[in-house]
């Protein structure tokens, strides 16, 4: 199969590259570098089966040129920065919402009418229903990403309705693992880097997450993909439990062998959209056959001990 992947320079991207390269794949890589790294695709761009497009997905022009040829596309790129929405509210639409629209555009254009959509958990707020399932409420949106992730979704469904179009949608909790460069443990290895008698957290530590090792998400998706043949499919990914955030911190510190001093800020959410309890029901990614082999404590070490190895992303990130 010849698949295209936006924001393969990126963390899920680069690894979703590696496993399609792995099982034998073509693979059309699109990213526009703009906090993807080339570093990521090293092993990619010595395999004669994949090729790099460097494009913007606003440029729907350039994106229907890279995109000729291609037969299923697994769209990542996005703004993931949740936190930040508030201070450039256009961001999540022009990255999230609008590309979105222009990769359903450039496929419409290419005759490609199979895609997968990393979506986000936040399209369900402050749940009603924990753990939540796919077909649980949808509540006032909280964040920016989420809202912009759901008009996303909004339009993918809408092109299978009306241009015959097959889409699996993945509603992600927060994904960690090799080549992870933004999220809670790069900011407390970061911070603890800098002054490891001090650790500021954002909310107080009791806010409630699950997460998800990047390789039992790459996984999770192309089992759905290969599996589930419905015009809309939808999939909650996540680990089935959850931790707290002081949980994290203490896994973090005792791989550093560090006891700082905890100064907690921002009551019960850490900032405006924080979800103080995420945990999503994945039975039905689970009834496919999918289990996941990296607990929460396993993925935060491993993706530990990533940065504490590759520290120039810090760097990179700036």
């Amino acid at each position: 199969m010849r698949y295209i992947v936006t924001g393969c320079a990126g963390f899920i991207g680069s690894n979703f590259v590696d496993s399609l390269l792995a099982m034998g794949h073509n693979v059309i890589g699109i990213d526009n570098f703009s906090t993807g790294q080339e570093e990521f695709l090293e092993t990619a761009l010595d395999n004669p089966r994949f090729k790099l497009i460097e494009t913007d997905l606003l440029d729907l022009r350039g994106l229907k040129r890279a995109m000729d040829g291609g037969e299923i596309v697994i769209h990542l790129a996005a703004n993931a920065d949740v936190r930040f929405g508030t201070d450039n509210p256009r961001k999540d639409l022009e990255q999230n919402t609008i590309a979105t629209h222009n990769v359903l555009e450039a496929m419409r254009v290419n005759g490609i009418r199979k895609v997968a959509f990393s979506s986000t958990g936040s399209v369900y707020g402050e749940a009603s229903v924990i753990p939540t399932p796919e077909d649980g409420p949808f509540p006032v949106q909280t964040s920016f990403y989420g809202a912009s992730k759901a008009a996303g979704e909004g339009l993918i469904s809408a092109y299978c309705e009306g241009f015959g179009f097959q889409a699996w949608i993945f509603r992600f909790v927060s994904v960690l693992g090799e080549r992870y460069t933004h999220g809670h443990v790069f900011d407390f290895y970061k911070k603890l880097s800098d002054d490891p008698a001090n650790l500021h957290v954002l909310g107080n530590g009791h806010q409630k997450k699950s997460y998800i090792y990047v390789q039992d998400c790459v996984d999770a998706i192309l089992l759905a993909m290969e599996k589930s043949s419905d015009r809309v499919n939808i999939f909650n990914l996540g680990y089935p439990g959850y931790i707290e955030v002081n949980d994290s911190i203490e896994y973090i510190c005792n791989g550093l062998s560090l006891n700082p001093r905890l100064k907690y800020e921002g009551g019960e959410r850490g900032w405006i959209g924080d979800n103080p309890f995420i945990y999503l029901d994945v039975s039905k990614i689970q009834n496919l056959g999918w289990k996941p082999k990296t607990s929460i404590k396993e993925a935060i070490i491993k993706t530990l001990r990533w940065l504490q190895s590759n520290e120039w992303v810090f760097e990179a990130r700036k």
